[in-house]
């Protein structure tokens, strides 16, 4: 049976998703000379820990094709909706992207985004908003959480209901969820992670997971979107213990 190490061990290197090539950056086609050829998708592992590595911290460590940290959250604790502070996304060198707040009077756990500057924490108004997300509710079958972005214009359903922006399809908690635009096209894709060694395939648990993001698609919006599901897809939560 081949051995594999310790989530401890783990921390001390970087986590490469199971597919190979060279990293690309969002919008880039890999080249000028072949313009018929699609841009294509990017790749990201997702591992839920704080790059921190401090015990039982929360938040998110994303690494792209190369290895490289992508985007973090740094989170220290889950608490109750009416407790939680924001949560930042931040770029692979601690950079603030966006600012992640729940709504505390919610039916459906909706969580809302800002742009995030690190003077403009606590003053957060609703011209500042990019977007919300809410869990969907039990009667839309197969459908998890929607998105509205802010200023932004779609159509009605039949019911005069306003059509979000994107929309979850699948089942986060089991690591099995397609996010699709307004037109149902799907703009991102969340996988249980494998690990190859060998002529083994391993599938690893839950806490790490891959995330493919189509071309000329915002990936931190993305990322955001899948912090959101984070929350507002509740399971059971027990902190990562570091080993001595």
């Amino acid at each position: 049976m081949t051995a594999f190490p310790d989530r401890s061990s783990l921390m001390m290197t970087r986590i490469h998703p199971s597919e190979s090539g060279p990293p690309r950056r969002a919008g880039d086609g890999g080249g000028r000379s072949s313009s018929s050829a699609p841009a294509p998708a990017l790749q990201y592992t997702v591992w839920k820990r704080s790059s921190m590595g401090f015990q039982g911290t929360d938040g998110f460590s994303v690494y792209d094709a190369a290895g490289a940290l992508a985007f973090r959250v740094d989170n220290y604790s889950r608490r109750r909706k009416l407790f939680a502070g924001e949560l930042l996304l931040m770029d692979g060198r601690g950079s603030p992207l966006l600012a992640l707040r729940p709504q505390i009077l919610s039916m459906h756990d909706q969580w809302n985004c800002y742009k995030a500057s690190e003077e403009g924490q606590g003053k957060r108004t609703r011209s500042q908003q990019l977007f919300s997300m809410r869990k969907c509710s039990v009667l839309q079958r197969g459908h998890e959480a929607e998105v509205f972005m802010s200023g932004c214009i779609t159509a009605s359903d039949h019911d005069g209901q306003q059509v979000p922006s994107f929309w979850v399809d699948g089942c986060f908690r089991r690591r099995s969820c397609k996010i699709r635009n307004s037109d149902g096209e799907e703009v991102a894709r969340i996988t249980r992670k494998k690990a190859e060694a060998a002529s083994n395939s391993l599938t690893l648990g839950d806490d790490v997971f891959s995330l493919v993001v189509q071309p000329n698609v915002d990936c931190t919006m993305i990322m955001a979107f899948v912090v959101v599901l984070d929350r507002i897809c509740w399971r059971p939560y027990t902190p990562m213990m570091c080993s001595s």
